[in-house]
C-alpha cells in the first residue's frame, strides 16, 4: 500500500488551473452570471445587467472582453426594451472560442470605462452539469435562471 495522498482516484480528476485565469476582484464594477441556454448555442445572447447601463449610456458602444491573454471586440447595442446586448456574432465567437456551456459561470470585471469603449476582464468558472441531468435543466433567459428539476 502506498501513501493515500499520492494515489489518484478516477472519480476525483485533477483540474489544472493557469495562474492568469483566476484573481481577486479589484473593487471595480463587475457582474457575474451562470450561463443558461439563452447565453450559449444556438441563441447566444448576453446582456449587461441594468446596474451597469449608466456606463454604456449610448445606443451602441464598443466592448472588449479579455480572457487568457486574448481579446474579443464586440458592440453593446440597446434593444427596443432598453436592454443592452452584446452583438450576437461576436458573443458567439467568445462562447465558441472558450467552449462555454450551460452551467459555466462568468465574472465580467470592468477594467476600463470611457465614452468610446468598455473593457471587461473575464473569469470563467467551469460548471459541468452531469449528462443525465441536462434534459432537466431550464434557464431560457436571465429572468428565468438555471434550475435543475427532479
Amino acid at each position: 500500500m502506498g501513501d493515500p495522498a499520492s494515489q489518484s482516484s478516477s472519480s476525483d480528476p485533477a483540474i489544472e488551473l493557469r495562474g492568469d485565469e483566476f484573481w481577486p476582484l479589484s473593487g471595480k464594477p463587475f457582474f457575474d452570471i451562470i450561463l443558461a441556454k439563452s447565453h450559449v448555442n444556438p441563441k447566444c445572447q448576453m446582456s449587461i445587467p441594468s446596474k451597469l447601463h449608466p456606463l454604456a449610456s449610448s445606443c451602441s458602444v464598443p466592448v472588449v472582453l479579455t480572457f487568457g491573454g486574448k481579446t474579443w471586440e464586440m458592440t453593446c447595442n440597446t434593444a427596443n426594451n432598453a436592454q443592452k446586448f452584446f452583438d450576437k456574432p461576436s458573443w458567439k465567437a467568445f462562447v465558441d472560442d472558450n467552449n462555454l456551456k450551460v452551467g459555466d459561470g462568468c465574472v465580467f470585471e470592468l477594467t476600463e470605462c470611457s465614452s468610446t469603449k468598455l473593457v471587461f476582464r473575464v473569469q470563467i468558472l467551469r460548471g459541468e452539469i452531469p449528462a443525465q441531468l441536462l434534459d432537466k435543466v431550464s434557464g431560457e433567459n436571465a429572468e428565468k435562471p438555471l434550475v435543475i428539476l427532479d
